[in-house]
């Protein structure tokens, strides 16, 4: 991936194709209006509008005189859940320490005096009901929407350069010296302050989507920290400071601005591009809203533009890049045989998987199938902006400002599901997952909580409660192939916990099992349920995740284990297709790594009840891991002649004596009983023998488990064997030379000879 700049050689007042007309002096800030049109201020006193389409460069307002604009921010374009589809005014601070709300026709609606000293920073929040300015005097203060001041959140002895709102419009962060401060809107709530460079910060910005924070200094470096002020990624130095930093709106990408250079990085910190255009300092970058372009703010007066270009997509044979803003060239590894998709629009986001290439551009939705480029189906959006595309086998799921569309390859609109206070705009990868027929987003309000709808139909899965952990959530994934009924959803928390659990739910609570801990990242299998993370220092993959609801004990046998430091630290897992699994290290590059293909082919044996092909497969590989997992898939599937073979390979020779105990049980429920017993579900167990009137036998049942009081209650519930509950309790109290202490039985004891 890298940016193409366009920047005029020398200064002319006549237009080319995005060629720019300088401002006489410096060129402070910049916003976009549109994803076409660009405002910019110089301290010539101009506001200049520029037009991409149309190449046209025209002067908005020559302001007084004595008004040198530092920064500008346009009103956010979605307030109140209604989309506006351009910003209609924006706020200007300026040196002589108002601030000034000026309408898109360059009109001033009002001026306020803000800061002794010039209002260095005014940010709007993102609902667009508060705005926080900061200035040379220390002072920090929030302003209400028509310019009234609400309250001045901090007052300190140094000049606050920057500041940005945090995701949920709570809290501000601000620069302080060498610091940066978290301070919330609330009093008396906690403060958090860290030193963030060995010079002055210069700018910070913290995104939506993705919670990161980045800072710039004069100790020449840029740093990306996330919200705890823990440091992720600091550069080496350059060689002049760091004048201006910016979030691409999705928070997969910024941008990092300084003398002569413009730098593209990805969200975890490593550079894609280095550009070294002749700009002079870029003072301030803005991203446009479909984060395909940005601006900077040159201190030679140029404006420079830049767009995002050379982006990749893999899946299997092919590989496809974005080679111009309009253009795809798509390329099949194993005939290079090369195709060039053009489009109408440029191209905002795509995604390759599944055998289709689905492609958004500003108005259209393009799905292509990897067996034919030549005709892709097109479909038009509702809305401009597609943040995520995220793809199953059967649908793909589209998500804009307007809400989530889950489409079918055929173009069809096959469900819009929605949740209380939901916000999609700052939905990313981590948050929502796609399955065949689940979708599960992860809610930005209450982080605890996963919504969990069926994908064909839109509506809340089961008895419509969403998931609730104990826990905030940090990664969700859906599994991918098999039976509605056992799909399964794994999360990582904030502790770095790894969980499974059933997306089914009907009343009674399931079991949210961990079955992993500091796991920094997760994917599943694009063909089976095989799911694979990187746990602290090693690289796992777990062959059948299920094993923890049929044999606990078993889970470790079914386990792939590698050492993981030769990813670095931090690194990502990007995809998980057949037995290749790729990942990304700390420093951008890919490491590819295969697993044994045995495991996936034993999930196809199992799905289509070939249980003698699967032994046949298990004693040809003769790997006890296998063997692990074929037993535990012969118990999930109530196979007991598989399940006995499988465990005596193993050596559990206890478990394949009770194996064999079930088998001669007389009655159907008496063994489906036992085998829900064998899988620690004594609750199912008891209710089933209960259903098939083998009273007794749920008697027994607990008796066996120690459940003395269950016993005695089913006993006494259904008028039978209270006499054998109590013979029972009586021996198993006179062998530990205890006495009877517990009331009931006493009760009951009393009338009963035994």
């Amino acid at each position: 991936m890298r940016l193409k700049t366009s920047l005029l050689k020398e200064p002319k007042h006549i237009l080319y194709f995005l060629n720019l007309i300088q401002h006489k002096e410096l060129v402070s800030c910049v916003g976009w209006t549109t994803a076409d049109e660009l405002y910019s201020c110089s301290d010539d006193h101009q506001i200049m509008k520029w037009n991409l389409l149309t190449s046209e460069t025209t002067r908005v307002v020559k302001l007084p005189d004595d008004i040198y604009p530092i920064d500008l921010h346009w009103f956010p374009r979605s307030v109140g859940g209604k989309k506006q589809s351009h910003a209609e005014s924006f706020v200007l601070t300026s040196s002589d320490g108002k601030f000034h709300l000026i309408s898109k026709l360059g009109r001033v609606e009002k001026s306020v005096e803000a800061h002794c000293g010039a209002v260095l920073a005014g940010r709007w929040n993102y609902e667009g009901t508060a705005l926080v300015t900061v200035g040379e005097d220390g002072q920090v203060k929030i302003w209400s929407k028509s310019g009234m001041l609400r309250s001045t959140l901090a007052q300190q002895g140094t000049p606050v350069y920057s500041v940005a709102w945090g995701p949920d419009s709570e809290k501000v962060l601000y620069t302080s010296g060498k610091h940066l401060i978290i301070k919330p809107l609330q009093p008396n709530a906690k403060i958090l302050q860290w030193k963030a460079h060995d010079g002055l910060i210069s700018k910070t910005d913290w995104n939506s989507v993705n919670d990161l924070i980045l800072s710039a200094g004069e100790d020449c470096k840029y740093k990306v920290w996330d919200s705890y002020g823990r440091l992720l990624y600091s550069s080496q130095p350059h060689e002049y400071p760091i004048t201006s930093v910016a979030w691409a709106v999705d928070g997969e990408l910024f941008a990092v601005g300084s003398f002569h250079t413009l730098r593209l990085c990805d969200k975890t910190g490593w550079s894609y591009a280095l550009e070294k255009p002749n700009t002079g300092s870029i003072f301030n970058i803005a991203w446009s809203i479909d984060g395909t372009q940005l601006a900077g703010a040159c201190g030679n007066g140029h404006v420079i533009f830049a767009h995002v270009v050379e982006q990749r997509w893999e899946w299997k044979n092919f590989e496809i890049t974005l080679i111009k803003r309009r253009t795809m060239e798509v390329h099949n590894v194993i005939n290079d045989a090369v195709d060039l998709l053009e489009f109408r629009d440029r191209v905002i986001k795509a995604s390759l998987n599944y055998g289709h290439l689905v492609v958004s551009t500003s108005l259209q939705c393009y799905v292509f199938s990897t067996k034919n480029w030549n005709t892709p189906l097109i479909f038009d959006l509702k809305e401009g902006t597609v943040s995520l595309i995220l793809q199953a086998e059967r649908h793909f799921l589209l998500v804009d400002g307007g809400g989530l569309y889950l489409y079918s390859y055929e173009g069809r609109l096959i469900s819009s599901p929605k949740f209380p206070g939901m916000r999609t705009d700052i939905l990313n990868a981590q948050m929502v997952s796609l399955s065949n027929d689940t979708l599960a987003v992860k809610d930005k309000a209450d982080e605890k909580v996963i919504y969990i709808f069926e994908a064909l139909s839109g509506k809340p899965l089961g008895d419509g409660k969403p998931l609730t952990h104990k826990t905030e959530i940090v990664e969700i994934a859906l599994d991918q192939k098999g039976l509605t009924s056992e799909r399964k959803i794994a999360f990582i928390d904030k502790n770095r916990d790894l969980y499974i659990t059933s997306v089914k739910r009907f009343g009674k609570e399931q079991k949210i099992v961990k079955i992993g801990t500091m796991v920094q990242t997760l994917a599943w299998n694009d063909t089976s349920n095989i799911l694979c993370g990187i746990q602290d220092t090693r690289f796992t993959v777990w062959y059948y995740p299920n094993t923890v609801y049929v044999d606990k004990d078993l889970l470790p046998k079914t386990l792939y284990e590698k050492d993981a430091s030769e990813f670095s630290k931090n690194p990502q897992i990007v995809r998980f297709v057949g037995n290749q699994i790729t990942i990304r290290r700390a420093d951008g590059s890919l490491i590819h790594l295969n697993i044994s293909p045995y495991p996936a082919i034993l999930h196809e044996y199992v799905s289509s009840s070939k249980w003698e092909d699967a032994v046949r497969l298990c004693r040809f590989v003769k790997d006890q891991t296998m063997w692990a997992c074929l037993a535990a898939m012969a118990i999930a599937n109530k196979d007991m002649a598989t399940a006995e073979i499988a465990y005596a390979s193993i050596g559990e020779i206890d478990k394949v004596q009770y194996i064999n105990s079930i088998k001669d049980l007389p009655s159907r429920e008496s063994r489906m009983a036992h085998i829900l017993l064998f899988s620690g579900n004594t609750q199912e167990a008891e209710t089933l023998l209960l259903q098939a009137s083998l009273i007794y036998q749920a008697i027994q049942v607990n008796i066996n488990l120690y459940n003395w009081d269950r016993a005695l209650e089913l006993a006494v519930k259904h008028k039978t064997h209270v006499d054998t509950v109590l013979a029972y309790r009586q021996k198993f109290l006179e062998d530990f030379g205890k006495k009877e202490t517990n009331k009931r039985f006493l009760q009951y004891a009393e009338g009963v000879s035994i």
